[in-house]
């Protein structure tokens, strides 16, 4: 019995032989997911948890955890982890910082990823597995453990492609969510994806309260099929339609990311492009710096990317730059790769709690 494993109802079936209430149900449930580091036996003595259920707790239950292996902090505040995990394979999660008020993790959902994105270094690695429930949301729990303000937000932006995690990370992210889980707010969550439809398409049909960012990177096939050869899979007409099928669904525009490299994606031609691609959608685009470290790709210029955000505006739609931080230490979309990088290496932190 993974207790870091079980959404809420899958507790209340694990725990049925023992009988219990509703309350000590929720309150197992609580002591797993809403305290810093917490313990099979300091879950079975938690008030309102009867002996019975103690008992079987100590009997069946476990709470495995994933190893620390480096932690490195970039000069503005980004924080990579390099974790271990017991059933083989290491990833890396980032903590996010939001100006002072909080911070927001970045997790990853499997170990390498088949997608090969090729401005991506987790695609150069392969995919080897899809990570475990428990897996990503150790990954949050031991950045919270360690942090000095709340974790408000989580996004599953790390190594993988979380929609071909489809099962795991979505009862993740219910968990993440849950009043007497980790109490993240829904909108607070979100998934990206390269564009796996059938997965899109399942999510909008069962109307998730967490959000998808769409990573289109050109509205050009040809173009996009470069760089992201789940082009080839699922064409981006089916793509666009399927986007379309969420916005409509959930009544909002859709964010579209769109990664800049120099001299690929940001003439006229790409805006024209996104313009006949997304006619009649409402879309909200995030431009995001491509960064490579082996060089094949380059971050636009300050002066081509403002002509590309004055082409944009034929969209009329918000355009946003997001900032992909921790470039230093490899903590940047897409640059997570289990690898070591510079920064600032951090001992084992002295914990102070959230404010």
């Amino acid at each position: 019995m993974n207790l870091k494993s079980l959404s809420l109802p899958e507790l209340e079936a694990a725990l049925a032989p023992a009988q219990p209430s509703p309350t000590a149900v929720r309150k197992v449930f609580a002591g797993v997911f809403a305290h810093a580091r917490p313990t099979v036996e300091a879950v079975a003595l938690a008030p309102q948890v009867p002996r019975r259920v103690g008992d079987l707790l100590r009997a069946q239950a476990e709470m495995p955890s994933l190893k620390v292996v480096e932690r490195r902090q970039a000069d503005d505040g980004f924080v990579k982890y390099l974790f271990e995990s017991p059933l083989g394979g290491r990833i890396e999660a980032v903590r996010i910082p939001i100006f002072d008020e909080k911070y927001v993790v970045c997790v990853s959902s499997q170990v390498g990823c088949a997608l090969a994105c090729d401005f991506c270094m987790t695609g150069k690695l392969g995919f080897q597995r899809n990570l475990q429930t428990w897996e990503i949301l150790d990954q949050v729990m031991q950045v919270r453990a360690e942090a000095d303000r709340r974790v408000g937000g989580v996004v599953f932006m790390g190594m993988g492609e979380p929609l071909l995690n489809y099962k795991e990370t979505l009862r993740a992210a219910q968990i993440l969510s849950h009043p007497a889980g980790f109490s993240i707010s829904g909108t607070a969550i979100t998934f990206s994806t390269a564009g796996h439809v059938p997965a899109i398409r399942r999510y909008t049909r069962e109307g998730h309260p967490f959000r998808l960012a769409f990573s289109v990177t050109s509205a050009i096939p040809e173009k996009r099929a470069k760089v992201l050869p789940i082009e080839k899979t699922h064409p981006l007409p089916e793509l666009i339609e399927a986007i379309r099928e969420y916005s409509e669904a959930r009544r909002e525009r859709a964010m579209i990311a769109y990664v800049a490299i120099q001299g690929f994606n940001l003439g006229r031609e790409d805006a024209e492009a996104l313009k006949v691609a997304f006619e009649g959608i409402p879309i909200k685009v995030d431009l995001i710096d491509v960064t490579d470290p082996t060089g094949k790709y380059l971050p636009p210029t300050a002066e081509e990317l403002s002509a590309f955000r004055d082409h944009l505006q034929i969209l009329k739609a918000p355009i946003a730059r997001r900032y992909s931080g921790g470039k230093e230490i490899g903590a940047a979309c897409g640059t997570l790769a289990a690898s070591q990088y510079g920064g600032t290496v951090l001992p084992t932190p002295v914990v102070t709690p959230p404010r």
